[in-house]
């Protein structure tokens, strides 16, 4: 056996090792959701419970205390955000990219600067924005802000770069605009840039808690995240029913990616192919 393939094999365990050590807890939040409130922290850990409780599950998506209207406020905040943010920094990026203007690069790096200022110092002046708009205490205070995203500017930007500008060229020849180009040729390219940004952006406001906790008062308006502090009791905790929603919090997550995947595959098999 050659070094090359020692270290291949090397490489592939240590990935292993770590891929493992991610699942694990996600593994315990699945088997805990099943289990009753007696095996929870029985040591060391029961992986299957002696019998699968239903009830935490159940209680979940119907009866009192149902997780289905925080699942709806989370599904309305994640997709309208994520459908926003995915249009506008796509228009952004193929301005910044694509369209020659004075000061084009010193504005875009003062945009980027931007990423360097913490959330959590914008809390205070949000907050005082929303409430003059009328929009404090309601899904729009997560939305609309949802709907800018630097990050998803700057990776839309890089693959317009990687778009040969004779495509452009060869269009504004024959009598096209920009915004024909943008619709008709470079859209189309970019659908793996497109779906990765939108399972980002969509994972990043579904498992938001920072900005639902600041800005939204009212239970009914709550999403999942904020959902699961009803968990948290008085004089305990319910673990239980606390997993069995977390574990049906990472189904939405699980089909965007299977929904996008298709589209991230063929990117690279056609980054391949030109490579």
């Amino acid at each position: 056996m050659n070094k090359a393939a020692v270290t291949k094999i090397i490489a592939t365990l240590i990935m292993l090792f770590f891929s493992i050590v991610m699942i694990v807890p996600f593994l315990w939040m699945i088997s805990t959701s099943f289990k009753t409130p007696s095996e929870v922290f029985r040591y060391p850990i029961q992986w299957i419970p002696d019998h699968f409780n239903w009830s935490h599950h159940i209680k979940v998506w119907s009866g009192q205390g149902s997780f289905v209207p925080y699942y709806l406020n989370s599904l309305k905040v994640a997709v309208l955000s994520t459908i926003g943010a995915v249009a506008l920094s796509a228009l952004a990026a193929y301005g910044f990219a694509r369209i020659e203007f004075k000061g084009r690069n010193t504005m875009f790096l003062v945009y980027l600067s931007m990423m360097m200022v913490p959330p959590q110092v914008l809390f205070v002046p949000k907050f005082i924005m929303f409430d003059w708009a009328g929009i404090y205490n309601t899904h729009w205070a997560l939305i609309l802000p949802g709907m800018f995203t630097i990050f998803g500017v700057f990776m839309m930007r890089q693959f317009f770069l990687s778009v040969p500008h004779e495509i452009s060229e060869a269009a504004f020849i024959d009598g096209a605009g920009h915004f024909r180009i943008f619709s008709r040729i470079i859209l189309p390219m970019a659908k793996p840039s497109l779906a990765t940004l939108a399972i980002i952006d969509f994972s990043w406001h579904w498992n938001d808690y920072e900005n639902a906790l600041v800005f939204l008062i009212d239970q009914d308006l709550f999403t999942v995240p904020l959902g699961l502090q009803n968990f948290i009791l008085e004089n305990n905790v319910d673990y239980n029913g606390m997993m069995a929603a977390a574990t049906a919090g990472i189904i939405p997550m699980i089909l965007v990616f299977l929904l996008g995947q298709k589209y991230i595959i063929e990117g690279v098999a056609s980054s391949a192919v030109k490579g």
